[in-house]
């Protein structure tokens, strides 16, 4: 096997060694209060919502994971399956590798054959050109295409790319592609700063992939002989806190939340913080890997009712209404957003 493709397969066995069910997105600090008096009927509740600016009948997705060898390329086929069944979108794992190697292009282009009418996300990483954001697409038919930005992760990687220099693969990929662009951290937290030069560079959709699910620098360090990067074990923004210093460019982008999704209280607590969607990844690759494609569609299928039986205990009809539950923060959470309220006025005066 080359080498490419062995790291691919590393990234899939550590991130599983590493799963933990209890994860630490800080999305525990978030309470919400319950509605009383709802005034809401179970099938008033309408769980659509937007990916990239395209209509999904639920509002959360299979995240990008994996792809570019053979044992990807069967656990890509497995995933498709259940988001095929189920009808949520799916993304993969970076395609770089299938632009470099042929022989690996099928363990993408399965998702597209085994979802043949659903949404299916392309996966690139932001060193890449427009040339390489056309061909990633064609690859997979793909409905929107996701960059990821993962400084962190080529810091730390071994073999990890030394030249972060992206802003112009971004503007131009963004300005030429003619599908929506999903610009992803990959666990580390989307800061304000970045949100602001993102927005100059004409992006409009952004996964802000906070810290507290799969970690990909400690993932990274476990393939580093020395193991010299613990330090970097909670570095970035927790999802909760990403969530937070994004609520102010809410109006200038449509938001995806992700980073250690174990549940749908989860999913609905970044509904309400703001997000439009939500991606979901390392729960769901714990749990096609222990229980195949149909215990996959089984915890999807779950998830549904749970995020319906949620609205209605908030009262909420639709995924803007949401917006509008009352929640509040806990001590760390409030101390944060306080901060960075702070931050801004004294950058005001």
């Amino acid at each position: 096997m080359n080498p490419h493709s062995h790291r691919k397969d590393e990234h899939v066995f550590i991130a599983e060694k590493l799963y933990e069910a209890q994860s630490r997105n800080g999305l525990e600090q978030i309470k919400l209060f319950p509605n009383n008096l709802p005034e809401i009927a179970w099938n008033e509740v309408d769980m659509t919502t937007t990916l990239a600016g395209i209509r999904i009948p639920a509002p959360f997705f299979i995240n990008a994971m994996s792809g570019g060898s053979p044992a990807t390329a069967k656990l890509n086929e497995k995933l498709a399956i259940a988001a095929a069944a189920t009808g949520i979108p799916m993304a993969t794992g970076s395609e770089s590798i299938g632009l470099k190697l042929p022989e690996v292009e099928s363990s993408f282009s399965i998702v597209r054959q085994t979802i043949p009418n659903g949404i299916v996300l392309g996966n690139l990483g932001a060193d890449h050109d427009f040339k390489d954001a056309k061909r990633a697409v064609a690859l997979l038919k793909a409905d929107i295409l996701e960059i990821h930005l993962n400084a962190a992760q080529e810091i730390v990687m071994p073999e990890g790319d030394r030249n972060l220099k992206w802003r112009k693969n971004l503007k131009e990929i963004t300005s030429k592609m003619n599908v929506p662009i999903l610009v992803k951290e990959v666990g580390f937290g989307i800061s304000p700063r970045s949100l602001h030069q993102l927005e100059h560079l004409g992006i409009k959709y952004v996964d802000l992939s906070g810290r507290g699910g799969t970690n990909f620098a400690k993932i990274e360090n476990q393939r580093r002989h020395a193991k010299d990067f613990s330090l970097l074990d909670n570095f970035g923004l927790t999802t909760a806190e990403t969530l937070i210093a994004s609520r102010p460019f809410q109006g200038k982008f449509s938001f995806t939340a992700s980073g250690g999704i174990r549940d749908a209280l989860d999913i609905i607590k970044c509904l309400v913080l703001g997000a439009d969607n939500v991606g979901i990844s390392g729960l769901f690759l714990h749990t096609v890997l222990k229980k195949n494609s149909a215990g996959l569609i089984d915890l999807i299928e779950q998830l549904k009712h749970q995020v319906q039986a949620l609205m209605v205990l908030l009262g909420c009809h639709t995924i803007a209404e949401l917006r509008h539950a009352a929640f509040t923060l806990g001590p760390e959470l409030y101390a944060f957003q306080k901060q960075l309220q702070d931050q801004q006025k004294e950058k005001e005066m």
